[in-house]
């Protein structure tokens, strides 16, 4: 991502958080509302332009590069030996969920059958791997950047494929905050290229949606998962009944 595009993104952030939409920066700027939505979509602003919009969120340009220069220190991935530890004890890996969910060491003993000193050991063990860094009166603060995400096809993945999908599908996805959609077809390449781009921007609006949450209080937020995929791929059964 370039650095106008890094800027953009994070002043948009900050825009959601402080529940400013399109409509309200268009009114600030005496522009029209598609105006708008296409200097950001584009990355297109002059400094007056983007200095009159850091205003109306309430942050200036320096604070907003500080904070964008702080995200490129944040890890989006561990390696696969670090994914390997955390899923191989079950204890650490739901302490490390929870921290990425923004829960509080308190929330998370209050939660699961955990003491205050295990969940301590577990929470040094996180910030030993640079997952989090834990501060006085065990403040916990995430070191992970917001599109973080678990490895492709790596150890934890593996772990959701082998023991949780049978689990995740186990439901007829039609109560509240559920939904599935299943389509088959057959598509160009560049239409695939085009439909992973998409999936790809679902995913990265589900993490700001997560980070936007996380100063709600707990018992407004329930956990939920995203699982995003598309591979060629034909059944078996329908495999066995070509010529």
């Amino acid at each position: 991502m370039s650095e106008t595009a890094a800027m953009v993104s994070g002043l948009k952030r900050i825009l959601k958080m402080r529940r400013i939409n399109y409509v309200h920066v268009a009114q600030a700027l005496d522009l029209s509302e598609a105006t708008v939505k296409r200097m950001f979509s584009k990355n297109e602003f002059s400094l007056q332009r983007f200095e009159q919009v850091c205003r109306l969120a309430d942050v200036t340009v320096a604070e907003l590069a500080r904070e964008v220069d702080n995200e490129k220190n944040y890890i989006s991935q561990l390696t696969e030996e670090q994914e390997r530890r955390v899923v191989g004890n079950t204890k650490l890996f739901i302490v490390a969920v929870c921290v990425l969910n923004h829960l509080t060491l308190e929330q998370i003993i209050a939660i699961y059958d955990l003491s205050e000193a295990e969940c301590v050991q577990l929470l040094l063990e996180l910030d030993r791997i640079h997952f989090l860094q834990l501060l006085p009166n065990n403040r916990i603060k995430l070191l992970v950047s917001r599109t973080f995400s678990w490895r492709p096809n790596g150890p934890i993945l593996q772990y959701v494929k082998e023991t949780g999908a049978e689990d995740y599908f186990r439901s007829r996805f039609d109560g509240p905050g559920e939904h599935v959609t299943l389509i088959n077809a057959l598509l160009s390449p560049a239409s695939s290229t085009q439909i992973i781009g998409r999936l790809k921007r679902i995913g990265r609006d589900f993490a700001e949606m997560h980070d936007d949450d996380k100063h709600l209080p707990l018992g407004e937020r329930r956990p939920a998962s995203l699982l995003l995929a598309i591979r060629p791929w034909e059944p078996e059964a329908f495999k066995k009944l070509r010529r």
